[in-house]
């Protein structure tokens, strides 16, 4: 991404991949290549996003098993947060347990109640290769662990226990995407 550019204006839309889909179940791929195709898979995951109306997306979510994921989220007093992560590791999530609304643009429609940590930082890389370091609070701490856990084959639904598990997969059964 060019400096002081728009994130996504250049990008064009991929499809989204459902919950079913191996990938979003496999562990992503570490990055090697720094080069113009990561740099317009990046462009393209904004553009995505965007038409999609998340806050957050990662690789794998359009099909690519790599750890790359891209964000334009607001935290608690409603600061806008806006950028991508290579590689990223999650070294910190603590403060409080909270659980709030969670959804995703893998499991269309649908949300439930998700414990996360109120506080969050992860550490990667730029499309450049330069290191960055993330630090989130409140909803945007949230969304750094859910665009986390997806690098890691996760889903917000594994965080989830008893009724609240069992309720989200009725509706993912019911759901006119599932299979």
């Amino acid at each position: 991404m060019r400096h002081g550019s728009i994130p996504g204006a250049r990008g064009r839309l991929l499809p989204l991949t459902l919950l079913g889909d191996p990938v979003l179940r496999t562990p992503s791929e570490e990055v090697t290549d720094f080069g113009s195709q990561l740099a317009r898979l990046v462009e393209d995951m904004f553009a995505t996003m965007y038409a999609a109306q998340g806050v957050g997306l990662a690789a794998n979510q359009v099909g690519e098993s790599l750890r790359v994921f891209v964000y334009d989220c607001p935290d608690d007093e409603d600061r806008r947060h806006v950028g991508h992560l290579v590689n990223p590791r999650l070294v910190e999530a603590d403060g409080l347990l909270l659980r709030g609304p969670e959804g995703c643009l893998s499991l269309p429609g649908l949300e439930a109640g998700t414990e996360r940590y109120d506080h969050a930082v992860v550490e990667g890389r730029t499309v450049d290769g330069e290191p960055v370091r993330v630090h989130g609070t409140g909803f945007f701490a949230r969304c750094l662990q859910h665009e986390y856990d997806h690098v890691e084959g996760r889903v917000y639904m594994d965080h989830l226990r008893g009724w609240r598990k069992r309720r989200l997969l009725r509706q993912v059964a019911r759901a006119s995407w599932s299979s």
